[in-house]
């Protein structure tokens, strides 16, 4: 018997303007990011930001890394601090249309 649920009890929720990524287990940040990102770029977002709190940065790297690799980021940088300074990252997306 797997220990996958069935497909009945996955929920899709629509996507946001940002993401809380401390709900997620940390070996799974970079891809949840990467597929964030690219929903983003799809759903036409020009800016995200990505909740990875304050810590000793090491989720931080991780997500400004999946961001300076990805085809659909135009810059990022940390947040403001009225925006979660450095425990936030923004990212701006390029123009699809572009």
């Amino acid at each position: 018997m797997s220990d996958e649920p069935p497909l009945d009890d996955v929920v899709v929720m629509e996507i946001e303007d940002s993401l809380d990524l401390h709900t997620f287990q940390p070996r799974d940040i970079p891809l949840v990011v990467e597929d964030y990102v690219e929903e983003a770029y799809k759903k036409g977002f020009r800016e995200v930001r990505l909740i990875h709190g304050r810590g000793k940065g090491v989720q931080r790297a991780r997500v400004q890394q999946v961001l300076a690799q990805s085809p659909y980021v135009r810059e990022y940088r940390d947040a403001p601090a009225t925006r979660g300074g450095w425990g936030a990252t923004l990212a701006w997306l390029k123009d699809p249309k572009a």
